[in-house]
């Protein structure tokens, strides 16, 4: 029988948890209805499930079901977000504060909007791939008018301070705006207490449905102002038309339901699983952890291997577990990562990198052996350049003589 990698990806997408699965199932079939049809039944019964999925989702982030807006994803959300404030305020100010180390999802659209004439400040960041607070303080301007920060690091995992960020802007009257795709259900979110005016959301980091995502809008204290990118039907309060897909919200909704409830005991194992994987794998020589070390999603580990080729040590891993060297949206890219060079890794580090996600169902036995292969594959690599650079100072002094 062949036995297929164990899976330490989970930063790049989760696998549908059974529970969710089961929750989405009637809505494919028996309770298929548009929820935009309220002349009978089957939209009522459609409408209803949306209902009950926003009042879900609203609850986990401590906001209310009308600010919750339906999108494909956290990668529209992010769009809608960012371009959204530069057409609906760009008579107050052009100018948009982000980080470096943030999602392309965000980097893309600011700098979009950059290329129409918008200013926009991309801040560095700590060795530890946090924020300075004061430098973001610094940064903002009269014409400031969105900071947008991500809660979790989807590379790195790291965690900013996002309570802080959000007293900073609230005090220069600023929107604030945080990709928490990585976050969600699984680190306590307060819209309020955080005093983040806008929140990405998706269901596919959090075991639920690909293609399914929401955009929190504050209704109040701000009232926040946002132009569409998408028009046709005017569902969604107009922000994002569409026929909404009721299987997929259910699902959204039930993976929330699920990792809220499980969140204290899923990040205790999880934390234990990654502290085990680094224990192991940081007995060797030139293994760097890149991010800080506690202030980060509890299954995540990030480490840029010395004396390796990165493509050779993914290669020497494939069989073995499925991990990535940096963020699956730009896992195409012939680039080393833009987070870990924003950290202040060289090159050649960034290169040789391995992002592990440590999820929900994977065990200690797995976990040992994910070490096990990697210790070796890093051995045997070091060893073959080692012999081959031998070889090529021999073949060097012999043509010298």
């Amino acid at each position: 029988m062949v036995h297929r990698p164990i899976y330490l990806d989970c930063h790049a997408t989760t696998p549908v948890d059974e529970r969710v699965v089961e929750a989405m199932l009637p809505y494919f079939t028996e309770r298929f209805g548009n929820p935009s049809s309220i002349n009978h039944a089957y939209g009522w019964e459609a409408e209803a499930a949306v209902k009950q999925a926003r009042e879900a989702i609203a609850n986990s982030i401590k906001g209310t079901p009308e600010e919750i807006i339906f999108t494909s994803g956290a990668t529209e959300a992010n769009n809608l977000a960012i371009k959204g404030v530069a057409e609906a305020y760009y008579t107050q100010g052009r100018h948009i504060i982000t980080l470096e180390s943030e999602h392309r999802a965000v980097l893309d659209p600011c700098l979009y909007l950059q290329s129409l004439g918008f200013e926009i400040t991309f801040l560095t960041v700590e060795k530890d791939g946090l924020l300075n607070l004061e430098t973001l303080e610094k940064a903002i301007r009269p014409d400031t008018i969105l900071v947008s920060v991500m809660a979790a690091n989807n590379e790195i995992g790291v965690l900013q301070p996002l309570a802080e960020i959000g007293q900073i802007c609230r005090k220069h009257e600023v929107l604030f705006h945080s990709d928490a795709a990585q976050a969600i259900a699984k680190i306590p979110l307060d819209v309020n207490a955080m005093n983040i005016d806008l929140m990405s959301l998706t269901a596919h980091k959090v075991y639920g449905p690909k293609g399914i995502g929401a955009l929190y809008v504050r209704r109040r204290d701000p009232r926040v102002k946002l132009a569409s990118q998408i028009q046709g039907g005017g569902q969604e309060k107009g922000l994002r038309s569409g026929t909404l897909y009721p299987p997929q919200i259910v699902g959204f909704a039930k993976a929330v339901e699920l990792g809220l409830a499980e969140m204290e005991s899923e990040g205790q194992r999880t934390g234990k699983l990654r502290d085990r994987l680094w224990e192991k794998l940081s007995q060797l020589d030139g293994i760097h952890l890149n991010g800080h070390r506690d202030r980060r999603l509890f299954g995540n580990l990030n480490i840029s291997v010395e004396g390796v080729d990165g493509s050779a040590l993914l290669l020497g891993l494939q069989n073995v577990t499925a991990v990535s060297s940096g963020s699956a949206c730009t896992s195409t890219k012939n680039a080393p990562s833009h987070v870990l060079t924003a950290l202040g890794r060289s090159e050649t580090l960034a290169y040789a990198s391995l992002r592990f996600g440590i999820g929900r169902f994977n065990t200690e036995a797995e976990i040992d052996r994910v070490a096990e292969a990697t210790l070796t594959t890093i051995r045997a690599l070091r060893q073959a350049q080692s012999t081959a650079t031998t070889v090529s100072k021999k073949k060097s002094n012999r043509k010298q003589t």
